[in-house]
């Protein structure tokens, strides 16, 4: 195989709980994460060279090693040195259809394809857990993308427990094109000002994970009970990031009002959801939040629920 093609969807975070400080430096988390029908396309294709070039449609996307897509292929070459030295270097063309700095796993979706395609590309017959462990190693939202659907995620993000799929809900996306929030400073926020909320100990820490695991908003995906998932969403970040960007929080206000079976922002943000029961449920939110928020920086996405991650093309 000589090329192909990918589709790597957007996540969103159903629930997304701090429990506490890990040794390595990261928090402990207890999440619920999503897969959106939102997807970046990418094609890879070998290009004889020992080297690795990204080409993206979208500016302000880097080329250099700060795109995890490329620093996932150098992973692979330094994984694998015989198969990258005998088969070459690959060229990674990027079509971002997933806002960037948006708080929806973009560049860790992309990071991912391109796990799944150099293996394919390679031969390498790498399976899915396989693929999990490397994609840790470049960012705690990896494994999830390169499996996606619906799925429990502990650790710093990392640890994978794929659930049933919970498809047939829409999902409005809302996001400030010009406004980002940093990951870090949102985590060092959190911690500076709630660390008293943080279970201590390993015993304390798995207690907070089992409840979520046996708590109500488990019950509504494996019931796919659709107006309890949307009453029970859940964000720790919500706490310091609203607050710090009365933008978002404002948009938040305005897309819970319409009719929704409920709305957060995801993830560190800024991007805001909502989740309808139908398209036109949610078209005409967005129709709502144009009418309350005339902003043209505003972009909004209407997509739905995926049961999957990366998925080959062709």
């Amino acid at each position: 195989m000589e090329r192909c093609t990918l589709s790597a969807p957007a996540k969103i975070n159903l629930h997304l709980e701090i429990i506490g400080d890990r040794p390595d430096g990261y928090h402990e988390l207890a999440m619920v994460m999503q897969s959106v029908a939102l997807c970046d396309r990418l094609e890879l294709r070998a290009n004889g060279l020992e080297a690795f070039r990204v080409h993206c449609n979208t500016p302000g996307v880097p080329s250099d090693r700060s795109n995890l897509a490329l620093r996932a292929a150098e992973l692979m070459a330094q994984q694998y040195p015989d198969r990258y030295h005998t088969l070459g270097g690959v060229d990674i063309r990027l079509n971002k259809m997933i806002p960037i700095a948006a708080g929806l796993a973009g560049g860790s979706a992309d990071a991912a394809a391109v796990l799944v395609g150099i293996n394919l590309l390679w031969n390498l017959g790498l399976t899915q857990p396989e693929l999990w462990e490397l994609g840790a190693q470049l960012g705690s939202d990896i494994p999830f993308c390169i499996s996606g659907g619906t799925a429990l995620a502990s650790g710093r993000g990392e640890e994978i427990t794929p659930l049933p799929s919970m498809e047939g809900l829409s999902v409005v996306l809302a996001k400030y094109r010009s406004l980002a929030v940093s990951t870090p400073w949102a985590y060092k926020t959190f911690r500076e000002r709630f660390c008293d909320t943080y279970a201590t100990g390993e015993s304390e820490q798995e207690q907070r994970r089992r409840s979520l695991h046996a708590g109500p908003m488990m019950s509504a995906l494996l019931n796919h009970d659709k107006a309890d998932i949307g009453r029970l969403l859940y964000n720790d970040l919500e706490k310091v990031v609203l607050p710090e960007f009365p933008s978002v929080a404002n948009l938040r206000q305005v897309m819970s009002d319409g009719e929704v079976l409920g709305a957060m922002m995801s993830g560190s943000g800024p991007t805001v959801f909502a989740l309808t029961e139908t398209p036109e449920q949610a078209q005409a939110l967005c129709d709502h939040v144009k009418r309350e928020i005339p902003d043209e920086d505003l972009g909004l996405w209407v997509t739905e629920f995926c049961p999957t991650g990366i998925v080959f093309d062709g």
